[in-house]
């Protein structure tokens, strides 16, 4: 790991990074809030919440403008931001449009070429990343993930595809069954193929009904959301949630935009919801 820049936050410290990824075949950035714990004279490890951006983003829009440090330091919580997608690989079309290719990985793992060459973001944030960062950083193994509107969709698939391995999960403005939508529909008919009992697989709605873990869903949704009707769908989530008695805690928020104010906003809920489940003894 190759340190890019370090800032001090909240007693604790802000790192960018990058790496060589074998799972994508390329160099990636990320970024590590470490809490005041955790870079002490003498470390203690501490979990970890993985966030997980949306379309466009990198690691650094949420470190940026979430607010997420001053929480995060006081409850002892490592957060990691990794990037939305591989970068600079020369595919063709990659930097064509906001919602396919780069900044729009989808969090699952291409089939088709030549996307199936690098863009296995699934398997990086699930596996390749976390074995990284616990070998190299002070971080206890314990592990919770989160994420907005891709990455919310992209949290929701890795903790209902993985029992065990996430402690808790929540999302904000998830793509929430994105085979029947408009982003959801070309990002996997590129990534995937024209065979759409292979998308299944990566739609948390489709997955909630055998589902072998039911970790407890935090979601917020802003009203006044300009993807709410078309791209969203917090409500086959949760009609989905409720015919398998998978519980859900979907906030729907009057006036709140899909914009990081939203975040920002309701954060702290978010944080202190991951706590608890990690057994942190400063969770409200």
């Amino acid at each position: 790991m190759e340190l890019l820049a370090s800032n001090v936050c909240f007693g604790g410290e802000h790192r960018r990074y990058r790496h060589r990824s074998e799972v994508l075949d390329c160099d990636m950035e990320f970024a590590v809030f470490l809490p005041p714990a955790a870079i002490a004279g003498q470390p203690k490890p501490v979990p970890a919440l993985y966030w997980l951006s949306g379309l466009t983003c990198t690691d650094q829009n949420f470190m940026q403008k979430a607010g997420a440090q001053r929480r995060a330091a006081e409850l002892g919580l490592a957060i990691v931001c990794p990037d939305t997608s591989p970068r600079g690989v020369n595919l063709p079309g990659e930097d064509d449009s906001y919602d396919f290719g780069s900044g729009a990985g989808f969090y699952i793992n291409a089939t088709r070429e030549p996307w199936s060459r690098h863009y296995h973001m699934y398997d990086y944030v699930v596996s390749e990343l976390p074995e990284l960062l616990e070998r190299e950083l002070p971080l206890t193994g314990k592990r919770s993930i989160s994420g907005h509107s891709m990455g919310g969709h992209g949290a929701l698939i890795c903790a209902l595809k993985n029992p065990g391995r996430y402690q808790s999960v929540s999302a904000f403005a998830p793509i929430a069954n994105p085979t029947n939508c408009p982003w959801g529909r070309k990002a996997f008919s590129g990534y995937l193929g024209d065979d759409e009992e292979t998308w299944k697989e990566w739609d948390a709605t489709l997955l909630i009904p055998e589902a072998k873990e039911r970790l407890p869903l935090l979601v917020d949704q802003g009203t006044a959301d300009d993807f709410l009707e078309q791209q969203l769908a917090p409500e086959a989530l949760a009609d989905a949630c409720e015919k398998a008695h998978h519980h859900i805690d979907l906030r729907m928020h009057r006036g709140y935009d899909h914009s990081y104010f939203f975040i920002a906003s309701f954060i702290d809920d978010h944080l202190n919801h991951h706590a608890r489940a990690l057994g942190l003894s400063r969770s409200a």
